[in-house]
């Protein structure tokens, strides 16, 4: 089975995201081996796919400070991953990108996942979804984790992508 960890800072939508994906009722929580740190995990099948779907604790960096970010760069660099969701906050763009930079210069499969979509446009924000992942080289997807919108595309880029890497 396929692993896929979901990432990115405190408050992004990342554990609104996983039970979405996972619909939360095969969701396992447990704490990481070693630590008090609790990670959950769940299965879910994507097209002709199935995945274990694992949430990391918040992280600001691949550079960690605190035992959360510990485990999570810990998890995103098991060479299980076959595919990293780094959620961001629309609304910070610029200022979340950093990590995404990272994950790609650590050679990981990414998909940028711009969560919270609604609050960004009530604020006048107007992402160019094409011309970001042109930028970027890497799929991105416009979200808003808590209503469900753009779940679908998501998974389709999911799909579309560990097909590519496969």
């Amino acid at each position: 089975m396929k692993k896929i960890a979901i990432t990115g800072s405190p408050n992004v939508g990342k554990s609104v995201l996983f039970n979405g994906l996972t619909h939360t009722y095969n969701a396992v929580v447990s704490n990481y081996p070693g630590t008090t740190v609790e990670v959950t995990s769940g299965k879910v099948r994507i097209g002709s796919y199935e995945f274990e779907i694992v949430d990391t604790p918040g992280m600001y960096s691949l550079y960690p400070i605190t035992e959360e970010e510990k485990v999570a760069r810990s998890i995103l660099l098991d060479r299980s991953v076959c595919l990293i969701l780094h959620v961001i906050d629309a609304k910070n763009l610029e200022r979340m990108l950093g990590l995404t930079m990272q994950l790609q210069e650590a050679g990981l499969n990414v998909i940028l996942v711009l969560n919270i979509m609604d609050e960004a446009r009530k604020l006048g924000i107007s992402i160019d979804i094409d011309a970001l992942e042109k930028e970027l080289g890497i799929p991105v997807a416009a979200t808003v984790s808590t209503t469900g919108e753009g779940l679908d595309s998501l998974r389709g880029k999911i799909e579309d992508y560990v097909r590519k890497i496969s």
